[in-house]
C-alpha cells in the first residue's frame, strides 16, 4: 500500500503526469487548462507557476498563455466581485469589527492604481489577499478590473516566457540556466515589492 501511495506520490510532482492529465481532456478544448489555471485564484496554495509551465507544454506557447490569462483572471475577478458585491454588501459591519479586515482596507487606502498594476503583474505575491481587500475596499470597480486584466497580462507573460524557457530545456538542459534566471529575478523584484509595500 505504501509503495503504491509513494508511486503515485511521486508521479503527481512531475510535470509529465499534469502534461498527460490535460492531454486526456484535450476533447473539452480550453476548458481544461483555463479551469486550471481559474482554481489557482481560488486556492491560492496551488502554484501558479507550474500551472502555467504545464498549460504551455501541453497546448504550445500562445495557447497556453491564453488559456492561463484567461482563468487566472477570470478567477481573481470572481474573488473580487463576490466581495465587492455580496461580502462587502451583506456583511461588512460584522467584517469591520475584525482588526484583520481593518488592516487590509487600511492597506488599500494608501495604495493608487499604479501601485496595484505593479503588485498583481508579480507573479510572487499574494493575489488573493490583493482581490479580498480591494473588494471589501471604496477603491473603484471598473479601475480595479481594467488594471487587472492588463496586469494579468503582464504576469502571463513573464510567466510564459518562464514555462517555455523551461519546457526546451527538457532537450536543451543548457536552458535550464535561463530558466532559473527569469524564475529567480521575478522572485526578487517580488519580494522587493512586498516589502515596500508591506505584503
Amino acid at each position: 500500500m505504501s509503495e503504491t501511495l509513494r508511486f503515485w506520490l511521486e508521479r503527481i510532482m512531475t510535470v509529465e503526469f499534469w502534461v498527460e492529465a490535460l492531454s486526456a481532456f484535450k476533447d473539452l478544448g480550453p476548458l481544461a487548462p483555463i479551469c486550471l489555471a481559474f482554481v489557482e485564484s481560488l486556492i491560492p496554495a496551488l502554484p501558479l507557476v507550474a500551472i502555467v509551465t504545464i498549460n504551455i507544454s501541453a497546448h504550445g506557447a500562445i495557447l497556453g498563455f491564453l488559456y492561463s490569462w484567461v482563468g487566472t483572471t477570470l478567477g481573481s475577478l470572481i474573488v473580487f466581485l463576490f466581495f465587492r458585491r455580496i461580502v462587502k454588501r451583506k456583511l461588512m459591519p460584522w467584517f469591520s469589527r475584525k482588526a484583520s479586515i481593518q488592516k487590509a482596507l487600511d492597506w488599500v487606502a494608501d495604495r493608487n492604481a499604479a501601485v496595484l498594476f505593479i503588485l498583481v503583474s508579480l507573479p510572487f505575491t499574494p493575489s488573493s489577499f490583493i482581490n479580498i481587500a480591494f473588494g471589501l475596499s471604496d477603491f473603484d470597480e471598473q479601475k480595479f478590473i481594467k488594471t487587472l486584466i492588463a496586469a494579468k497580462l503582464i504576469m502571463m507573460l513573464g510567466l510564459s516566457l518562464f514555462g517555455k524557457t523551461l519546457s526546451i530545456s527538457f532537450t536543451r538542459p543548457v536552458y535550464l540556466i535561463l530558466a532559473v534566471a527569469i524564475l529567480a529575478a521575478l522572485y526578487l523584484i517580488s519580494v522587493h515589492f512586498r516589502k515596500k509595500h508591506g505584503l
